[in-house]
């Protein structure tokens, strides 16, 4: 048993068991369906297919962070026992939460002055965020301390890479990401963008492109030039997905496929209720091990 425990928001999108196998402890964000507050608690209270089927037939979604108070109730109680903690936040490109957490963070320190608690600023969202708790697990099972997992996070969490489409410009122009102009158009003409996440942690539009096959052959491309080690990739390879199985399913293919030396199969999650009420149903988001994010 290590001195220390890893933790995550739940917005990292891996399932619960990936969390429980791995010894991730996880938070819950929470969300709004039709002015209703359920927690995002990786599809327990709302099944994802419900989930997305209500956005689809119209439903009003709103997210919620979690603030300082929830941080302290949830912290206090492994720092009671003598747990150290590191905690990693969904990006700061996104969302306030890291501030929140260093604001508990500091408030228990008065309390608990021997301990040590980290936050991590993530700069990854959904299951790139995922990916990185992985790696994270990797290290602590290899007897790494909590010091040097720290050092370790912040020195390569740049070279983690997230890149994803949608084939339904729908709720980006809802959220205001995309002009309704700009959505109009993109609908006729049957736009698919291609988005990454930027060296600060924001959703950046890089690409539009026709047709959904063409956009799935750009993700898997842009892992062709950017993955370590290019065909040689050894990493894993996560894909989330809302409501759109079969085409994270092409996209995981054709990874599979290309890079023989893959660790295990492409795990292919789901994007939870918190990042999916800004995405909503049919985006597909690619993350893997890379150079560094300059731009």
């Amino acid at each position: 048993m290590s001195d220390f425990i890893i933790s995550a928001c739940s917005t990292a999108d891996l399932s619960k068991e990936h969390f429980e196998k791995r010894d991730i402890k996880y938070i819950c964000f929470h969300y709004e369906l039709d002015g209703v507050q359920y927690p995002d608690d990786l599809g327990e209270t709302i099944p994802f297919d419900k989930f997305y089927k209500a956005m689809t037939d119209g439903a009003e979604t709103k997210t919620s962070q979690i603030n300082e108070a929830e941080f302290t109730e949830y912290f206090e109680p492994f720092l009671k026992e003598g747990k150290d903690i590191i905690h990693f936040c969904l990006s700061s490109g996104i969302t306030g939460v890291v501030n929140s957490a260093n604001i508990a963070k500091n408030m228990l320190k008065e309390k608990y002055p021997d301990r040590k608690s980290y936050i991590v600023d993530s700069l990854a969202a959904s299951s790139g965020f995922g990916l990185l708790m992985d790696k994270m697990a990797d290290l602590r099972d290899e007897g790494k301390s909590i010091d040097e997992i720290y050092h370790w996070a912040e020195d390569n969490k740049l070279k983690l890479h997230h890149w994803f489409f949608t084939s339904d410009l729908t709720f980006f122009v809802k959220g205001g990401r995309v002009s309704k102009t700009a959505g109009f158009v993109g609908g006729i003409l049957n736009i698919c963008p291609l988005l990454n996440v930027s060296f600060e942690g924001k959703l950046i539009p890089r690409y539009k492109i026709r047709g959904k096959k063409k956009v799935i052959q750009a993700t898997f491309e842009k892992m062709q030039e950017h993955a370590q080690d290019g065909k040689d990739y050894s990493g894993k390879c996560y894909i989330s997905q809302s409501a759109c199985y079969e085409d994270a399913k092409a996209l995981a293919d054709l990874i599979e496929e290309y890079f023989p030396k893959l660790n295990g199969k492409v795990e292919i999650n789901n994007i939870g209720t918190t990042i999916g009420s800004h995405t909503g149903p049919g985006t597909v988001a690619l993350f893997f091990w890379g150079d560094e994010r300059v731009d």
